[in-house]
């Protein structure tokens, strides 16, 4: 692996710096999921598990349909995970109020501890990279990431202004997140 250069390289489109990114990339992700991997397996878990716990967590009532479509993943694979979290009472389903074919998600008391103890570990890690790199960096680094995500998944991530119906009415700051 190259060391990493300090500053700015103008020849940023080079091979041997977009290799530099890939490794990165990959190293960042193997160390950021190091600890929460080492919490799952303590309960039998995978990486499956926990993204399905993050994101029934971040976004509660979220339907069967709205999490596959997040996810990317084939039902028959989100049957084997869900049916497990469900069975060991981590995340529990309700039928819609007002269509009772759709399954709403939502984690259980036992499935909101243990996603925050997931969760906690990688925002520290990301707290301290964000505070040691600086704001600029930081929207940088979140212009990179959008960029790297298929244009279908970037409309997540991208300020919007939330329409009354959304908001009951109250306007409230533009994340770009539900």
């Amino acid at each position: 692996m190259t060391d990493i250069k300090s500053g700015p390289n103008p020849l940023f489109l080079r091979e041997e710096e977009l290799r530099q990114a890939i490794e990165l990339l990959f190293f960042a992700y193997r160390d950021f999921t190091a600890e929460p991997d080492q919490i799952l397996a303590s309960y039998r878990f995978g990486r499956a598990h926990h993204r399905v716990i993050y994101f029934v967590g971040r976004h509660p009532a979220i339907t069967v349909s709205e999490l596959l479509q997040i996810l990317g993943i084939t039902k028959q694979s989100l049957s084997r995970v869900l049916g497990q979290l469900v069975a060991e009472g981590f995340i529990r389903q309700r039928p819609g109020q007002k269509d009772r074919r759709r399954r709403l998600l939502e984690l259980t008391e036992k499935g909101a501890a243990l996603e925050r103890q997931l969760t906690e570990t990688q925002r520290n890690r990301i707290a301290t990279a964000f505070r040691d790199a600086g704001a600029e960096a930081v929207e940088g680094f979140r212009r990179v990431l959008v960029n790297v995500m298929d244009e279908g998944n970037r409309t997540r991530f991208t300020p919007r202004e939330p329409t009354a119906d959304q908001d009951g009415g109250k306007a409230k700051p533009a994340s770009g997140r539900r």
